[in-house]
């Protein structure tokens, strides 16, 4: 509808509705003042009452015609109460209402989450809230390690620089997945060799006891020598990662330790999905 001036500032129109505990009377007080009874659609039981005839009202005074029970449901409606607002009213305002990019970020909120989801807020940082990636480990070898020739042999990983569920067990070098932690798993590991006089020195990453993934190097020489890796994998509670080793020079070889689980390590995460 066409206007003349400025565009009014009150959009939004609804009405005021009062609910009353009913006992056996016929007076009761209205929240807001009225001329008359036909200011106000009154209903008993859900059926709508004739102004005059089944009530008067004046001021903050209604008056029924008969007497009502505390069993009835009585309310009424202020019709000549429209209560404009500038604000749509609460739970108007869907998606389709709201234009694709007219949400500043700014206006995102500093504390607000959403499962699963990485969202970047108003204050162009970024706020998580998918939760951790735990279970997480890092265990290595914080000594030389001994591999006989010709034997594939678990790798017993004895130092932690993390562990988050106490999962990581050094003294068989297995990580067990805890129960409730089941999912998919970023797994990476990595061994190096001293001195390798061998033609073949490989890595593998064992899951259950079997082989998955194998990384080899097969470099011959009197040098240092290391493999590494890493791969996704689903795992369920109670699985066991582990690694093993093999050398073929023919004797003794002997992994590298150190104390910055930086030659032989292994490690991971639970992904958040």
């Amino acid at each position: 509808m066409a206007y003349l001036g400025n565009q009014p500032a009150l959009s939004y129109t609804s009405f005021a509705k009062q609910d009353f505990t009913t006992s056996a009377t016929t007076s009761y007080t209205l929240d807001h003042p009225v001329t008359n009874e036909n200011e106000i659609a009154l209903f008993i039981n859900f059926v709508r009452q004739e102004p005059t005839t089944a009530y008067t009202a004046s001021g903050t005074s209604l008056t029924l015609t008969s007497a009502t029970s505390a069993s009835d449901d009585m309310y009424c409606v202020f019709l000549g109460k429209a209560v404009q607002t500038v604000n749509p009213p609460s739970g108007s305002v869907g998606a389709s209402q709201i234009a694709d990019s007219s949400i500043a970020l700014g206006k995102l909120s500093a504390t607000g989450t959403k499962d699963s989801t990485t969202f970047l807020r108003g204050d162009n940082t970024f706020a998580s809230a998918g939760g951790n990636n735990t279970p997480n480990f890092l265990a290595y070898r914080s000594s030389s390690f001994s591999v006989d020739s010709g034997t594939q042999t678990q790798i017993i990983f004895n130092a932690e620089v993390y562990d988050t569920d106490n999962a990581f067990n050094t003294s068989t070098g297995e990580f067990t997945v805890p129960s409730g932690k089941g999912g998919k798993y970023f797994i990476f590991l990595g061994a190096r060799k001293l001195n390798f006089s061998g033609s073949r020195f490989y890595m593998q990453l064992r899951v259950n006891g079997s082989n998955y993934l194998t990384m080899e190097n097969s470099y011959s020489g009197n040098s240092y020598v290391g493999v590494n890796g890493s791969t996704v994998r689903d795992l369920s509670a109670g699985d066991v990662i582990s690694a093993d080793v093999y050398q073929n020079s023919g004797g003794t070889e002997s992994l590298v330790g150190d104390t910055a689980a930086a030659s032989t390590y292994i490690g991971g995460y639970k992904l958040i999905t």
